[in-house]
């Protein structure tokens, strides 16, 4: 071969080519080995020193090798005001949003340069919460500090301080003498939440969710709403009680939950406005609640001939509250199902020959337009307009499976996920049997009174949920912003779950999950999130002497297991089930430490 000049063609030598290829090689090593560290998730456990210690000798080799090292991280001490931070509903940045609407309250997650880099100290007296179900009734005050609601509350009963502990009556505004009898009357009026046709229910402004807690026993699942305040920490009463809650409100923003999921929905005197700025709040609830589905309200203006006179107002001012808000629920095809005392039901249409009304011109509310995507519900803006059930949806509440048969069918809405199919859902229904069977034997704790509230980070169908179903314990199942829309699947077989995005915190107060479970998170979002904040974020909501477990490729493990030991975890690395070699499973427990004035225990 000749050059264009003429002269003729040299190859180099085999090794002088090898030398550059092998630093380009190393370079791109450590460079993809720098963005992968990036993300790592915390899982509560304190880092063996031997796993610590191989893990930072394996990062020097690297580092000696080309690869980019990972330095240990020592994160410091928060101060003790942040014993109950909650980064993305801070009272302390509450004055830069709007008061419209109490928009304020809503999620408002501080930028990169304003996060905290530091760890989350629990409450002086800080005790190991009571195991369920004890703990329904009574939790230790040292833990949930906050004596606000037992001074303003006391003549209903929400809850009352007695020694070293908070008692929880099962009172409320509503039902100031008990929430059995109250939920009693309920199910009089609803006939379906005896027979497993209603599983689950959200409950918005949840008190201290006492409605949730007794609806459990009758096996109904609700996720109770409230947002973060000053006084009340209604959801960290929740959380520390064992009652699924999360923080939450609506505003200007959907609720982080698909449409057409929710088979109930409850308000006792929670004061939303429903039929202001275009009904727009009610209008949510309609977009979550299942055809078929049930919505209940008790306080004003239910019963306002014989309540008006303790509601600070006239009976004809209430008579045109509930005249207004019957005219509204009709227009978005409701139908009152049933009213007794102060408690009146509603019935959201079960078939969509109502909403053809809606097609009039100037119809109120209006449907809304085709481009509104029914389950888009992350920092997605409320709309004044009815979202329409898609009428591809063949089954209603009624046509649904009943509970717990409904846990293993497949549901109907698997099609609509890329990938996704009635075979796809068995199988990955029969995975999780054996993974939870195999967690079980690394954590001896699944399936005691050790565990009760449980976070699976990335599901995908529930499995892992759905594995654990006979333990006493429940399961917040998050789907990832980023990920195949899931969420829907994981509500019509009977569990509950919330969208998110790791690269912010979630909507829960600290020390609020006894298990945190994570599979294959950093492999598909470690091009986003930064390691260090992720674990901090997981370390904050998750309780002291609780465990992770992290099911992720032996890369990310070694990660995880150096930057740990900053987080005064302990970890060790376990194999993965017979036929999963190349995935490697880390568990972890998180230390129980008090602020350097303390002595740790």
């Amino acid at each position: 071969m000749k050059h264009k000049d003429g002269k003729p063609f040299s190859h180099p030598h085999k090794s002088s080519r090898v030398v550059p290829m092998v630093i380009l090689l190393v370079l791109l090593c450590g460079f993809s080995f720098y963005l992968g560290g990036i993300f790592c998730s915390e899982k509560d456990g304190y880092v063996s020193k031997d796993i610590a210690e191989d893990a930072e000798s394996q990062s020097e080799i690297n580092a000696g090798s080309g690869h980019i090292q990972i330095k240990p991280i020592s994160f410091p001490e928060c101060s003790s005001d942040y014993q109950d931070y909650t980064p993305c509903t801070d009272p302390k940045r509450w004055k830069k949003y709007s008061v419209h609407r109490l928009s304020f309250l809503e999620r408002h997650c501080p930028p990169v340069f304003e996060k905290k880099e530091c760890l989350v100290p629990p409450p002086d007296g800080y005790q190991t919460p009571i195991k369920w179900p004890k703990s329904r009734d009574e939790c230790w005050y040292r833990n949930v500090p906050y004596d606000w609601i037992n001074k303003q509350k006391s003549n209903q009963h929400w809850l009352r301080k007695e020694g070293e502990k908070f008692r929880f009556p099962g009172g409320g505004t509503m039902f100031p003498n008990g929430v059995s009898a109250y939920v009693d009357l309920m199910r009089d009026l609803i006939p379906e939440m005896h027979d497993g046709t209603i599983r689950t229910a959200i409950d918005t402004g949840c008190g201290v969710a006492s409605w949730g807690g007794d609806l459990l026993d009758r096996g109904i699942l609700t996720v109770s709403l409230a947002p973060r305040d000053n006084h009340e920490a209604q959801v960290q009463f929740a959380l520390e009680r064992g009652i699924p809650a999360i923080l939450g409100i609506i505003s200007t923003q959907r609720l982080p939950f698909p449409s057409n999921s929710f088979d109930m929905a409850h308000c006792s005197r929670c004061l939303i406005p429903w039929t202001e700025f275009g009904g727009i709040y009610l209008l949510e609830i309609h977009r979550i609640l299942r055809p078929g589905g049930f919505w209940i309200l008790s306080g004003p203006p239910v019963n306002y001939e014989n309540r008006w006179r303790g509601w600070n107002t006239t009976i004809e001012d209430q008579k045109s509250d509930y005249e207004k808000l019957q005219d509204l629920l009709t227009s978005m095809c409701f139908t009152l199902y049933n009213k007794k005392d102060d408690i009146a039901v509603w019935q959201k249409s079960k078939d969509n020959t109502c909403y053809s009304k809606l097609a009039i011109p100037d119809a109120y509310p209006p449907k809304c337009d085709d481009g509104t995507e029914p389950d888009s519900a992350w920092y997605t803006p409320l709309r004044p307009c009815v979202v329409v059930p898609n009428p591809k949806l063949k089954k209603d509440l009624k046509s649904l499976p009943k509970w717990p048969e409904r846990l293993h069918v497949g549901p109907e809405r698997v099609a609509d996920i890329r990938g996704g199919s009635v075979g796809s859902f068995r199988r990955d229904n029969s995975m999780w049997k054996v993974r939870a069977k195999h967690y079980k034997k690394l954590v001896q704790a699944i399936g005691s009174n050790k565990i009760r509230n449980v976070m699976d980070m990335n599901t995908l169908y529930g499995g892992f949920a759905a594995a654990l179903i006979s333990d006493p314990l429940w399961v917040m199942n998050v789907v990832s912003s980023y990920a195949s829309n899931t969420l829907a699947v994981v509500y019509d077989r009977g569990l509950i779950g919330t969208y998110h995005d790791w690269c912010e915190a979630f909507s829960t107060y600290p020390r609020t999950y006894d298990l945190l479970h994570l599979d294959g998170l950093f492999t598909a979002e470690s091009h986003r999130c930064e390691m260090k904040y992720v674990l901090l974020e997981m370390d904050r909501i998750l309780r002291p002497n609780g465990y992770a477990i992290i099911r992720e490729s032996n890369y990310y493990v070694d990660a995880v297991v150096v930057i740990a030991k900053g987080l005064r975890w302990g970890c060790r690395k376990e194999e993965a089930e017979k036929g999963f070699e190349k995935e490697k499973i880390l568990v972890c427990q998180k230390k129980l430490w008090f602020s350097s004035n303390q002595y740790s225990r």
